[in-house]
């Protein structure tokens, strides 16, 4: 049994276990762009990266690497087969036309209404701009976010209402922390699955909205990645 919070590759696999067989899925920077390194065995997904790629692949190996093969973030990616490239006006089409069935986002701060704040220029040197996530918050179907359960200095993530500019209003379905998967619903967080070892009691200290528990919560239990 442990306790030790996922690592970014282990939110990124846990991710990656919900996509949906034959769906459109866009990737945001950072810890959801790893997702595609760990799609199921046997599953048809097809990624698509917002400056102007459909047909993602798992990250470049140093053997695979392309400098003309990049993602929104500049990682040096690889693409499946029926991979297709085009520009950002394209892409943004597929975003704000609703092509895309999932958006997985890296975030601030979701609010228990299922506001999403991942922006915020207060940050010293590192403040993100709010770019395309504010076309993806409201284009995709389903918008999941996954990030840390608690800032480095402990502050929750998961809040009544969010404190950071908001990217999106309502528009959260679900999501994945380092400590749970919770599903936002009309009446706020409701837990699916909460880390071995992490008890209830722990996990709500930990957020600052409260939480209701799916009666089939399971076990957050990742492999080593």
């Amino acid at each position: 049994m442990t306790t030790t919070p996922l690592d970014r590759n282990q939110l990124a696999w846990r991710a990656a276990q919900d996509f949906p067989d034959g769906g459109y899925v866009n990737l945001g920077i950072g810890i959801p762009f790893l997702a595609a390194n760990y799609l199921p065995e046997g599953r048809e997904v097809m990624f698509q990266s917002e400056n102007g790629v459909i047909g993602v692949g798992p990250l470049a190996s140093e053997s695979e690497v392309d400098h003309d093969l990049m993602g929104a973030g500049d990682q040096l990616i690889t693409m499946r087969p029926g991979a297709a490239l085009f520009d950002s006006a394209m892409a943004f089409a597929m975003i704000r036309g609703g092509h895309l069935d999932v958006t997985l986002l890296g975030g601030f701060q979701v609010s228990a209404s299922g506001d999403l704040a991942n922006w915020d220029l207060r940050i010293p040197n590192k403040g993100p701009l709010v770019g395309g996530a504010m076309d993806l918050a409201i284009g995709a179907r389903s918008v999941r976010v996954v990030m840390a359960h608690v800032t480095k200095d402990g502050d929750p993530r998961l809040v009544e209402t969010c404190s950071y500019p908001l990217t999106g209003v309502g528009v959260v379905d679900r999501v994945y922390t380092d400590h749970a998967v919770l599903d936002v619903t009309p009446d706020g967080f409701l837990v699916r699955e909460i880390l071995d070892g992490v008890s209830r009691e722990t996990l709500e200290a930990m957020t600052a909205a409260p939480l209701a528990y799916a009666p089939d919560c399971g076990v957050l239990s990742p492999p080593a990645l």
